[in-house]
């Protein structure tokens, strides 16, 4: 008796002890348990990471900036059949249980020892709260622990936040395929729509997928999609969510899909959305949280100009890469079976969307050509042949690209080597209407409109003539000698610049010299002036940061970018304002509070009742760069280079345009700056690796008629504004143009001025006209007839 109570005795202990172990074992295992999981403020808090969503000025979506494409949706925002759907395929019990549904987690475990024998994968039976703590806690395991460490979340949640903010959590953190994270993207990704437009059938084939969204692969897997789908409709008739007819009706809805996800259906501005993001990121409060920050970014982009400036550019390029050559096929195959792979290595521009891949079949007599996609065979166009047999040719097997002709047939492509870059401003606020950065943004993401920088040239002149005005050591009556002039260089070397024709036309008065782009004029100016004052006007304008103290840089020999170029542009169209050039407008996060606005100005009355009268009037912001008188003399001088002067093809546009040509030496680059009063416009062309475009290739030949395709997209609707002059302007007639003066400055009846001579010139006097009494704004200029644009005089043929 006694060994029996000593053995009991025993095995009391030992069961204490086991216990006591036990018990420790389970408080350090709930301890580690505890110590891995979010706090209370942690689950509050709590954000999924959200797509930056990048809209036009018209709310035209544009493009996105995420690591995951998600769209983050207020619950209120949510359609209710869109949730019931959800709660019906996941969690029908969610608004009576604590977050863990007990009943459902027994039958799940009971499940899950069958799915154990059969060796399947356990399901689980998870609450959508206790999804909502999965993400949270970022793991996926299958082990007891992680269930554990999610039931405590999932309570925790319930304790934490509303049923209403936990579903909200859910159905914008679920992975849902198609790249889409949360029922927003979804609905945009497979529908192409937003949330609040879907149907019953929509909502309910969105609520199958998170079951397994590859399961259920709209167009691999279309009809387990249906099935699953359907079951979800029955289920939301059952529990009275639907009626049974409603549930029918959505049934028989054919499952129609986008043909893949994409970031925004709007495809032209991909130079442009790449550009604010960068801009984007120089934000403080932004950052490297842009791409999971869920921001609304509006931009100054008009999808209209946008497209317009795409169209132009890419017209132009291919205008002058045609004129230059077939330089041959991009590969040449066997024609064998299979030799359609060989297509795959080269891909036409994707903004060309009817370019196709073929192969030559036949080169003598007709050329014929064989489509790489459907095997259909088609002649080139006879005007194509030619043009391909004048260059390198063609021969069988080799490799091109077609389109398809308007009148049957096929048109040869070519890619074009040649690049350049497009930007439109609003003059008044530096806003970015439209920006290319290059031919193609699928070929190359270099962006030549804001990274490359090239020589001006003469588009630089008109810098050079509005110090010199701005000096007082010129004005509009001044005459200045276009002639030889010889200067030392570097190393004892002689400068002797010349103008493009190496022609010389004498005295000058001073508008022709910019209106003729003649170069011996301007380098004599400059050296009246001084470079020092014309380096500095530069900076002020923006053009360049740093520039040498040589008179070459008065002809355009700094670098700088048509993006910069535009801008300081932008001040000789708006009365010689400083604007900063922007492509954000506002930036706001996603509780929809300001972190960015581009316009800091004050308004005093913009808080008050509407009235009926006028709003309130908000002064334009920016330093004054130069006289607004001295600006519009610049003005009508650079108006004077499309009525009269190197830009003449450009009064086909049949209202006031202003502009300047700008070529480099050996043709490495052709410019046109042009603006009115309601756009300002920059147009670069030039190859990457800087090579010569070719004898004779100007900016009034390659760039011109870029800015000309543009503005006439572009000036529709707007009224032909002509430039205005300040209130004291003072005007004169010298020779045959009416000029603006500053007060004080315009020219004295009976008065002689004689003006400093250049290097090696003799002195010369001009009589000035008096002033006729001041008239009434030019009236804007009539269209001319439909025929082609005016040519030059023989003096201004190719010039810069």
């Amino acid at each position: 008796m006694q060994l029996f109570g000593r053995r009991v005795a025993a095995a009391g202990v030992a069961v204490l002890v086991a216990v006591g172990v036990a018990s420790l074992a389970a408080a350090i295992y709930a301890g580690v348990l505890f110590r891995e999981m979010p706090g209370v403020a942690e689950l509050v808090d709590y954000r999924p990471p959200t797509a930056t969503r990048v809209y036009a000025w018209d709310g035209t979506l544009i493009g996105e900036f995420s690591k995951v494409r998600r769209i983050y949706v207020p619950y209120d925002q949510m359609p209710p059949t869109l949730i019931k759907a959800f709660l019906a395929a996941e969690d029908h019990n969610f608004f009576e249980h604590g977050g863990v549904d007990m009943g459902g987690l027994s039958r799940a475990m009971i499940k899950d020892v069958f799915n154990a024998l059969q060796g399947r994968r356990p399901e689980g039976g998870s609450t959508i709260t206790q999804q909502v703590a999965k993400n949270i806690m970022k793991n996926n395991d299958l082990s007891v622990g992680r269930k554990l460490r999610e039931a405590i979340v999932a309570t925790r949640l319930e304790q934490s936040l509303s049923k209403r903010q936990i579903l909200e959590l859910y159905l914008n953190e679920i992975w849902l395929g198609y790249r889409s994270y949360g029922v927003g993207a979804a609905a945009y990704n497979y529908f192409g729509r937003s949330i609040s437009d879907l149907s019953l059938a929509q909502c309910a084939y969105l609520a199958a997928l998170p079951k397994g969204p590859d399961n259920y692969q709209p167009i691999r897997q279309k009809a387990a999609a249906v099935r699953r789908r359907n079951l979800i409709l029955q289920s939301m008739a059952d529990l009275g969510w639907v009626t049974q007819a409603q549930a029918n009706v959505a049934m028989a809805e054919d499952l129609k899909v986008e043909s893949g996800p994409s970031r925004a259906k709007y495809r032209d501005a991909d130079y442009f959305v790449e550009e604010a993001r960068r801009e984007a990121l120089q934000v403080k409060s932004v950052g490297t949280d842009l791409d999971q920050g869920g921001y609304y970014m509006r931009t100054t982009l008009d999808p209209r100009l946008q497209t317009a400036a795409r169209i132009a550019l890419m017209d132009g390029l291919e205008t002058y890469d045609h004129l230059h050559g077939w330089r041959g096929a991009w590969g040449h195959v066997a024609i064998v079976p299979g030799w359609q792979q060989a297509t795959l290595a080269k891909t036409p521009p994707s903004e060309r969307k009817k370019w196709r891949a073929a192969v030559v079949t036949q080169a003598a007599g007709v050329v014929k050509a064989q489509l790489a996609d459907d095997n259909s065979v088609g002649e080139i166009d006879a005007a194509d042949v030619a043009w391909a047999r004048a260059g390198r040719g063609l021969t069988v097997g080799d490799l091109i690209f077609v389109e398809p002709g308007d009148k049957g047939g096929l048109r040869l492509r070519q890619v074009p080597a040649v690049n350049g870059a497009l930007v439109a401003m609003e003059p008044q606020t530096g806003r970015v209407l439209a920006l290319v950065g290059g031919y193609s943004y699928s070929l190359s993401n270099f962006n030549r409109a804001t990274q490359a920088y090239r020589q001006p040239g003469s588009s630089f002149k008109p810098f050079v003539y509005a110090t010199a005005l701005e000096s007082g050591q010129f004005t509009p009556a001044s005459v200045v000698l276009d002639a030889p002039i010889s200067l030392p260089g570097f190393g004892g070397a002689v400068w002797r610049p010349e103008n493009y024709e190496k022609k010389y036309l004498g005295p000058l008065v001073f508008r022709r010299g910019l209106e003729l782009s003649l170069n011996t004029m301007t380098v004599r100016i400059a050296m009246q002036v001084g470079m020092p004052r014309i380096i500095a006007t530069a900076k002020r304008f923006g053009v360049i940061d740093k520039m040498d103290p040589v008179l070459a840089m008065a002809l355009g020999a700094g670098e700088t970018t048509p993006f910069r170029m535009t801008g300081a542009y932008s001040a000789f169209a708006n009365g010689g304002r400083k604007v900063s050039p922007h492509l954000i407008e506002v930036m706001e996060n996603r509780e929809g509070k300001n972190v960015f606005r581009a316009d800091t100005r004050e308004c005093s009355g913009c808080d008050g009742a509407f009235t009926g009268d006028d709003g309130p009037d908000i002064a334009y912001s920016g330093d004054q760069l130069i006289d607004p008188i001295t600006d519009y003399q610049i003005q009508t001088m650079l108006e004077g280079v499309v009525l009269r002067g190197t830009a003449a093809q450009a009064r086909i546009l049949g209202r006031p345009i202003a502009g300047k040509t700008g070529t480099t030496n050996d043709f490495r680059s052709a410019w046109f700056m042009g603006f009115s009063p309601q756009i300002v416009v920059g147009v670069f062309v030039g190859f990457d690796d800087n090579r010569s475009l070719g004898k004779g290739e100007t900016g009034a030949v390659a760039a011109l008629p870029i800015f000309i395709e543009f503005m006439q997209e572009a000036i529709k609707g707007l009224p032909p504004l002509d430039f205005t002059a300040p209130p004291d302007t003072k005007f004169a007639f010298v020779g045959p143009n009416r000029e603006a003066f500053r007060p004080g400055t315009e020219p004295k009846p009976a008065a002689v001025r004689v003006e400093a001579p250049g290097v090696g010139e003799t002195p010369f006097a001009i009589t000035p006209i008096p002033s006729p009494a001041p008239q009434a704004p030019k009236a804007a200029l009539p269209p001319p007839p439909a025929v082609k644009p005016p040519k030059p005089p023989d003096e201004l043929k190719g010039l810069y």
